[in-house]
């Protein structure tokens, strides 16, 4: 079966969630960055929500989100350092069929260029459920323009090639 795109403009729809105890809309930066983001590319917000930082709280939105057949993509933003309360790599990748291993690397190699050492402490992760691909950023902007320009941003373009995640999205 090929997985490339039917259609090379095929636009998504696409849900963002910001994992926070503190954050507002009018202060979540990083989930407001990545709609921005998103939305100047063609794509559609989906759904945009804040939760607090609870793994089955998060499990409950995401897990809503994978089954609505209208979504494609969730992004997260927040929840993947250490800190004594984050918890999406936990409460997340337990709801992936496929792990893409290569997605935290690649941040990881990246974010070294801008960050230095202290991307060791990143634990970004995606994996894909259901046809939709979901990709935990860390929560500050730096890191989310980090993800969308450098992985995401032509990992969701129709016609990027020699590959891209389009295709696996998309019936």
């Amino acid at each position: 079966m090929s997985h490339a795109p039917k259609d090379p403009n095929q636009k998504l729809n696409i849900a963002v969630l910001t994992v926070s105890d503190t954050r507002t809309e009018e202060s979540d930066t990083s989930g407001k960055y990545l709609v921005e983001a998103l939305q100047a590319d063609g794509h559609n917000l989906a759904d945009k929500a804040i939760v607090i930082d609870d793994k089955y709280l998060l499990r409950a939105k995401v897990s809503a989100w994978i089954a609505d057949p209208e979504i494609q993509v969730i992004l997260t933003t927040g929840g993947t350092g250490f800190a004594g309360r984050d918890s999406t790599p936990e409460a997340l990748a337990p709801l992936f069929d496929k792990h893409i291993d290569g997605f935290g690397e690649i941040f990881r190699a990246v974010s070294y260029e801008e960050i230095g050492s202290s991307t060791i402490q990143s634990r970004a992760l995606a994996g894909l459920a259901n046809r939709t691909l979901i990709a935990c950023l860390p929560g500050s902007t730096g890191a989310c323009k980090t993800g969308w320009s450098k992985l995401l941003q032509e990992q969701l373009t129709a016609s990027h090639m020699p590959c891209n995640f389009v295709g696996y999205l998309t019936k």
